[in-house]
């Protein structure tokens, strides 16, 4: 992957994020990458190679949106962390089994099979409304206690 190609899927990321008022989801991303390092060498390394030979490319080429092409990425890094289901929970705080692409305003969760495992963070709609903070804060932040 050259510089070139980075950079324009970077671009077109940004301008994706600008245009739909998304967060960036690379941040926990790089964070589930990290985990991953240190619990999977070989889904590391096939993470790595999608990002570098189908994620990148893809975006900067516009054969992927931008925004949902990361999102997939997202929910490849999660399952490869722990297999499990991936839902999008709406506005109201249920959850559907989540189908490409989900709505912007949809908060996206995996959840881990078995038990005891906290939902991984797959995308973050620009604003959470009560019911989608409180599933977030019970089911990824494993708080018990609800905010004021």
């Amino acid at each position: 992957m050259s510089e070139d190609v980075a950079a324009q899927a970077d671009r077109k990321l940004e301008e994706a994020l600008a245009r739909e008022g998304a967060r960036d989801p690379r941040e926990f991303y790089r964070q589930r990458l990290r985990e991953l390092k240190q619990a999977n060498s070989e889904g590391y390394a096939k993470a790595v190679a999608y990002y570098r030979d189908t994620l990148i490319p893809d975006v900067a080429s516009g054969a992927a949106a931008p925004l949902e092409a990361w999102t997939e990425y997202g929910r490849r890094l999660a399952q490869s962390l722990a297999p499990g289901r991936t839902v999008a929970v709406d506005g109201t705080g249920r959850a559907h089994p989540y189908e490409a692409p989900a709505p912007r305003d949809q908060l996206v969760l995996h959840l881990p099979e078995g038990k005891g495992g906290r939902a991984l963070l797959v995308g973050l709609p620009a604003e959470l409304t009560a019911a989608q903070r409180a599933t977030y804060d019970v089911l990824v932040s494993g708080k018990l206690k609800l905010r004021d």
